[in-house]
C-alpha cells in the first residue's frame, strides 16, 4: 500500500461521479485518496467514497468557459500539490481530453509517479501511460477503472464496480414529501445536449396525467426554466397538493439534490450530471440523450435506463456544445407522453426493476 494517491478529475460533477469506480480501487490501495477538482466538480468529489480531501483547480484546458493559462494559475496548482506531496498521480480524461498539460504541471510539482491514459506520445511525462482503443465506446466508468488498474490498483473484494456516493444523504423530505415521486431535471450545462423547454412541461403534464407525484429539480441559475416545466405559479420548494409539480429549482445543496433523487422512483434527465447523480445512488434513469456523445460511453451506468433521441441524427459523434442542425432533430422528435411511457416502462406494476434488468431504448 502507497501512502498519498492524488486523482485528478478537473471537470463537471457527472464526469467526477463516474471515476468513482476508479477512485475506490485506487482508495484500497493507498492510506489517502487526494483528488484534484475543477469548481464544477468540488461538490461531487466530496460526496465520492474513498475521498479524503478535496483540492480545486480550474484547468484552462478542461474549462468550456476558461480562465487565462498564466504562471500564477499554474504555480497555485505547483503549490497545493507540492503541500500534499502524493506518492503517485492518476489523471483522468475524457476521450477527447489530453492529460499531458495536467502531467507536466504534476510533473513541475515533485509528482514521482503519474499514470494516465495518452494516445500522444508522453515522453517523460508519464510513469505509466495507458493506450485504450478510442474506436471503442467503453463507459466512461470502465475507462476510467482501466487505468487504475493499469496503474497498479483494483477494486476491492465485493466491490460492484457501480457509481456511488457517500452517505448519510440529508432528510429532504420536508421538500419532496414521501419517497415514490418521479424527479425532472431539465437544465444542461451544454444547449446542444438540451430537451426543448416545451416538452419537458409537456413530459410533467403527462406524467401528472398518469397519476405520478413529480419534483423538478434545478440549479440556481435555472429557477426560470424549472418555473416553466413545472408549471408554478407553485410555491418553490415547498409539499403542495397532489395533482402539481413541486418546484425546487435553486433549493438545494448538491447532497440535498442526491437525497432528491435517491426517493425517486425514477429520473427524467438529459445527459447532464443529475443523470450520474441519479445512477450513483441508484435510481432509474429516462435519459433525453442528444448524440453528440456517445451514449455508449456517456449514458447512465448501472442503473435500468432507457434511452431516448435519434442516436443516429447529423450531430452524432460532434462533441457539439451548440446544436449543428438546425431544428435540433435529435430530441426535439421525442414528446412528452413516450417520456411518460418510458418512465412506466422503469417502474412495471410500480415496482422497480432490479439492475441486471435495465432497458437500453432508442426512439427517433
Amino acid at each position: 500500500m502507497i501512502g498519498t494517491a492524488l486523482v485528478v478529475r478537473p471537470d463537471n460533477a457527472g464526469d467526477v461521479l463516474l471515476a468513482g469506480p476508479a477512485v475506490r480501487a485506487i482508495a484500497a490501495g493507498a492510506r489517502e485518496v487526494v483528488l484534484l477538482a475543477g469548481p464544477y466538480g468540488r461538490a461531487a468529489a466530496e460526496l465520492l467514497p474513498g475521498v479524503g480531501r478535496v483540492l480545486e483547480w480550474r484547468a484552462p484546458w478542461i474549462d468550456a468557459d476558461p480562465v487565462p493559462m498564466t504562471s500564477e494559475h499554474a504555480a497555485r496548482l505547483v503549490e497545493q500539490v507540492r503541500a500534499v506531496g502524493p506518492d503517485v498521480a492518476v489523471v483522468f480524461t475524457s476521450f477527447h481530453q489530453s492529460a499531458l498539460p495536467t502531467a507536466l504541471l504534476l510533473r513541475l510539482a515533485g509528482v514521482p509517479r503519474i499514470a494516465a491514459i495518452s494516445e500522444d506520445y508522453p515522453g517523460s511525462l508519464l510513469d505509466v501511460r495507458h493506450v485504450v482503443d478510442e474506436s471503442v465506446h467503453v463507459p466512461e466508468p470502465e475507462r476510467m477503472l482501466g487505468l487504475a488498474r493499469a496503474a497498479g490498483f483494483d477494486l476491492p473484494p465485493g466491490d460492484d464496480g457501480r457509481l456511488a456516493v457517500r452517505g448519510p444523504l440529508p432528510d429532504v423530505q420536508h421538500l419532496t414529501g414521501p419517497p415514490g415521486y418521479v424527479v425532472v431535471h431539465p437544465g444542461t450545462t451544454a444547449p446542444a445536449r438540451a430537451w426543448p423547454a416545451e416538452r419537458w412541461a409537456e413530459a410533467v403534464e403527462a406524467l401528472l396525467a398518469a397519476g405520478e407525484r413529480v419534483v423538478v429539480t434545478g440549479s440556481p441559475g435555472e429557477r426560470a426554466l424549472t418555473a416553466l416545466v413545472s408549471g408554478s405559479a407553485l410555491v418553490s420548494g415547498s409539499v403542495i397538493g397532489a395533482g402539481s409539480a413541486i418546484d425546487l429549482g435553486g433549493a438545494t445543496t448538491f447532497a440535498e439534490l442526491a437525497a432528491v433523487l435517491a426517493g425517486a422512483s425514477a429520473v427524467v434527465a438529459a445527459n447532464t450530471g443529475p443523470a450520474h447523480l441519479a445512477a450513483a445512488v441508484g435510481t432509474p434513469v429516462v435519459s433525453l440523450f442528444a448524440p453528440v456523445v456517445p451514449a455508449a460511453r456517456w449514458a447512465p451506468y448501472g442503473v435500468p435506463t432507457v434511452v431516448l433521441g435519434d442516436q443516429d441524427a447529423p450531430c452524432r459523434g460532434s462533441r457539439a456544445r451548440i446544436c449543428p442542425v438546425p431544428g435540433h432533430p435529435c430530441l426535439a422528435s421525442v414528446g412528452g407522453e413516450q417520456v411518460a411511457r418510458a418512465v412506466r416502462r422503469l417502474m412495471p406494476a410500480g415496482e422497480l426493476m432490479p439492475p441486471e434488468e435495465a432497458v437500453k431504448e432508442r426512439v427517433p
